[in-house]
């Protein structure tokens, strides 16, 4: 095999992981639930 094609398989299995990865990573933060938003601002200051 010539080594431009190792070279393209190696880099493709590290895009099609690294895809697998930020898919998960993407799970994970969707699943933790509902995002409250941060107050707007303290309410003894007027």
């Amino acid at each position: 095999m010539e080594f431009s094609k190792i070279v393209a398989i190696t880099t493709g299995g590290i895009s099609v992981f690294l895809a697998f990865l930020y898919l998960m990573l993407v799970q994970f933060l969707d699943s933790r639930g509902e995002m409250i938003p941060a107050p707007i601002g303290l309410w003894w200051i007027n």
